[in-house]
């Protein structure tokens, strides 16, 4: 019974000192649907600052630019 609990106890600890998997430790981010969707269609992102906070345009090969939501909204059913 001695020997038994140190070992018991080592294991314990030992499982709550492993560091944590690359999983938990990435930040990775959900892309806007309507940013990829601008690049799909050859089109480059500008992003404007404004007092309401960041709005996102797309100029697309044409040299048209529209705002990314509404060419999502625009091409997509």
């Amino acid at each position: 019974m001695r020997t038994f609990l140190p070992i018991l106890l080592s294991l314990l600890l030992s499982g709550c000192l492993s560091s944590p998997s690359p999983r938990e430790t990435s930040t990775s981010q959900l892309a806007n649907p309507a940013s990829q969707h601008c690049l799909a269609v050859g089109g480059k992102i500008d992003s404007v600052k404004t007092a309401a906070g960041e709005e996102g345009y797309c100029t697309l090969p044409s040299g048209e630019r529209i705002d990314e939501w509404a060419l999502y909204r625009r091409n997509t059913p």
